[in-house]
């Protein structure tokens, strides 16, 4: 009998998917980092998960005001929304609960940044046209 090393792993459950265009946007370690944890937390049929900033800062190792701060940078870019949740306690107060992230298709924040490169073309192409028109009138 052959003993093998490596235990089995189901593709599906053991897994998920890391868009590979993620590598495209610029993004930083961090935020790959944090992206992906939101993706490995997310449920796969709505495509939401919940978890706290003090979680992700534990699997990232990063500081809460850390996370929060590119957590605000992928919601720019195009990749998460987030929503505020309440918790209602057992006495009827309503809480703050932990923010809704959901995860955005890949193909809009995609298209979001392809249309701020090329509006970042067309301002400098206007802002060299402006000056070679300074430079030759004067």
């Amino acid at each position: 009998m052959k003993r093998s090393l490596w235990p089995t792993r189901d593709s599906v459950r053991d897994y998920f998917p890391l868009p590979k265009e993620i590598f495209s946007l610029g993004l930083s370690a961090a935020e790959i980092a944090i992206y992906a944890y939101l993706l490995f937390c997310e449920d796969r049929q709505t495509f939401q998960c919940w978890p706290r900033y003090r979680k992700i800062g534990e699997a990232v190792r990063l500081s809460p005001n850390t996370i929060c701060k590119h957590i605000r940078s992928l919601e720019e870019r195009g990749l998460l929304v987030t929503e505020p949740t309440m918790v209602t306690t057992k006495d009827g107060c309503k809480r703050n609960g932990n923010l809704l992230f959901t995860i955005q298709p890949i193909q809009a924040a995609l298209q979001q940044d392809y249309d701020r490169q090329l509006q970042q073309l067309d301002e400098d192409a206007a802002r060299r046209k402006y000056a070679n028109f300074i430079e030759n009138t004067g």
